[in-house]
Parts: structure tokens; C-alpha cells; sequence
């Protein structure tokens, strides 16, 4: 599905603050406030917008590790145990406790799934781990890239605002 460049503008506006009015992106885009909100209702409805969020200070809210756990599935699984896998990633995703924020499958580093957890210990990743390690469907050890949220340096915080400038770029490289 090719978006139209103001459907692209919009939605670059909307990642960046959506919590302005139709108005104010209507102006900051170049159209009127009805084009603004037919568009957005659009967008909306083919799944193009899936919500509106704000991104906190994850220290702030007790945040203090990121990780990036990689798993691996058995090479060989039952179509019971696939479906099981899949319950209980989405009972996981549920979880509100897990602190989990994606879980995906993917292909790469030898594994084949990625999950995303915000901790506010080592002790509470660790949990996550365990608990994860004794899934009789995982296949060898779990390997994991934690980010330290407390260091004084980051390269880049998490933001979406480099992915919504970038997006305005979509449309110049279908041409």
C-alpha cells in the first residue's frame, strides 16, 4: 500500500507530538483542519495508526535495564506445541508484570525470536530469564544485550522522532 505524501507528512506530525489538534498538524502539514482529520480517521481505520502513546523517561517511572533477549525454538515442534508457543508469548505480551514490551519472531544470530523488557533490577531480568528457560520448547540458552538506562552517556534515547523524519523520505524512494 504506497501512502500519499500528506498521509506521510501526517503521519511523520503525529509520531513526533500526538497529542496536537487536526489544527495544528492541519498547519505544520500544509493542509486544512477537514483533510487532516479525514486522513487520520482513514489511516485509522486500514490499521496504518495503531495507537496514540506518549514515551516516558523510563528512569524516571524506576526503569533502570533494557534487554534484548534472544531465544531459539526446538527445530522440531508439534503443531500442539507451535500453538502453545504462540499462547504463551501472547499470555506473556499480557503479562503486565513481565515488564515485556515486543516479543517477535525473526530470523538471525542463530535464534529465532527477539523479546523487549524494560527492568527496574538485574534481579527482576533474571526472573524473566528463568522463567523463560524453562519453557520446554526453547532450544539451548537464551542470549541477551542489556542496556544500562542509568548510564550518563546514550548515543541515541529511544524516540521515534528520527523514525518519523525518516518516513518522509518513503515517498522519494518509490519514485
Amino acid at each position: 500500500m504506497a501512502l500519499k505524501d500528506v498521509e506521510l507528512k501526517l503521519i511523520s506530525e503525529l509520531m513526533k507530538n500526538s497529542r496536537r489538534s487536526d489544527r495544528e498538524l492541519a498547519k505544520a502539514i500544509g493542509t486544512s483542519q477537514p483533510t487532516v482529520t479525514r486522513i487520520r480517521n482513514k489511516l485509522e481505520k486500514e490499521g496504518c495508526l495503531l495507537e496514540y502513546t506518549a514515551m516516558p523517561n523510563f528512569v524516571k517511572l524506576g526503569y533502570h535495564l533494557f534487554a534484548l533477549t534472544f531465544v531459539s525454538l526446538r527445530q522440531t515442534l508439534s503443531r500442539k506445541e507451535a500453538d502453545e508457543v504462540r499462547e504463551g508469548a501472547v499470555e506473556m505480551a499480557r503479562d503486565a508484570s513481565q515488564n515485556v514490551v515486543v516479543i517477535e519472531r525473526g530470523i538471525g544470530l542463530g535464534h529465532a525470536a527477539v523479546i523487549g523488557s524494560f527492568h527496574k533490577d538485574y534481579a527482576s531480568y533474571v526472573e524473566l530469564i528463568d522463567k523463560l528457560e524453562r519453557k520446554p520448547y526453547l532450544e539451548g540458552k537464551s542470549e541477551s544485550f542489556l542496556i544500562n538506562l542509568d548510564d550518563k552517556f546514550h548515543y541515541r534515547h529511544l524516540t521515534l522522532t528520527t523514525l518519523a523524519k525518516h518516513i518522509l523520505t518513503l515517498k522519494e524512494k518509490n519514485e
